[in-house]
């Protein structure tokens, strides 16, 4: 059985997926951790600010970008999609403007690290449930 925890926002969540939230900002963590040690000018200073990077880069994407996306629409669809790159990179200074201890040094420095934190989040996610479990489905023929 799941317990339930009571939010302020109103239905019940249940453990399950808080340990998926939580695995996601860890997922989250990686991949900025990932893109400051591959992308040269992205920087952060110690593994808290890491996490908390992870945590407003999350609510950033749940807030902030869908509105982004929305606004951008036409340019998005002018160039076959190429401007969520932009986008991607707009939200990721967005976190280093708001964030003590996450830097990110330019333009093309945040489409970079845009674009490894997209790609490790989607590989990682990919193994990941809805319920924050470790997923995989293996079909195997019988014979």
């Amino acid at each position: 059985m799941c317990r339930r925890m009571p939010t302020a926002a109103g239905p019940w969540v249940t453990l399950p997926h808080m340990i998926g939230i939580l695995l996601r900002i860890v997922i989250n963590a990686l991949a900025l951790w990932l893109a400051a040690t591959l992308v040269p000018g992205i920087h952060a200073s110690d593994g808290a600010s890491l996490i908390w990077a992870a945590v407003l880069l999350g609510v950033v994407n749940a807030v902030i970008r869908p509105l982004v996306v929305i606004l951008t629409l036409p340019v998005t669809v002018i160039s076959l999609g190429g401007f969520l790159l932009v986008v991607n990179a707009g939200m990721l200074a967005l976190v280093a403007l708001l964030l003590d201890g996450f830097a990110v040094d330019g333009f093309f420095a945040a489409v970079l690290g845009g674009i490894v934190i997209s790609v490790t989040s989607w590989l990682a996610s990919a193994f990941i449930g809805p319920r924050g479990r470790y997923e995989v489905l293996v079909v195997q023929r019988r014979r």
